[in-house]
């Protein structure tokens, strides 16, 4: 690792470690996902609260958004691309959503721990929130996997009830 991207790959591993596993708070997001089918991915367990395939596909626009933000762009993602539609409630189509998720979570972690140091500080791409640099981004994606792996934890658990 070189001192330019020392602090960058720490960020990637945080966020690594939320999605994937060797969290501290717990279980990752793919963790928990392990021994979801699709029915009970597709359940609203909770009234008025999203499923968990819902937040599966809104993890992976989050992802697919700060890894086009780190290449430069400027993106905004619409109701729709922020929580995606599920059409399809098949078991194949389910596994199809993680794979998904995890491929796009791939390829932010690679972009991150790629990432300079050195423009920690710079401003993202369209935002004009003086605060909205990288450093604040990465570690908002971190924030972001975590608090919606706590939601698949309690939808898993209402669903079983």
């Amino acid at each position: 690792m070189s001192e330019t991207t020392f602090e960058t790959a720490r960020l990637a591993d945080q966020a690594r470690r939320a999605f994937e596993g060797a969290a501290w708070h717990g279980d990752s997001v793919l963790e928990l996902l392990a021994d979801v089918d699709a029915a009970t991915a597709a359940g609203h367990p909770i009234r008025d609260a999203h499923s968990i395939w819902e937040l599966v596909l809104h993890i992976a626009a989050w992802d697919g958004a700060v890894l086009r933000r780190t290449g430069g762009t400027a993106v905004s993602l619409t109701d729709e691309q922020n929580f995606p539609p599920v059409n399809d409630i098949s078991e194949a189509a389910w596994r199809q959503a993680v794979a998904y998720a995890a491929e796009t979570h791939e390829k932010m972690i690679k972009a991150i721990s790629a990432f300079p140091d050195s423009r920690l500080q710079e401003q993202v791409h369209g935002k004009i929130e003086p605060y909205y640099n990288f450093f604040y981004m990465f570690a908002g994606i971190v924030q972001h996997e975590l608090y919606h792996a706590g939601q698949i934890a309690l939808l898993k658990k209402a669903a079983k009830k």
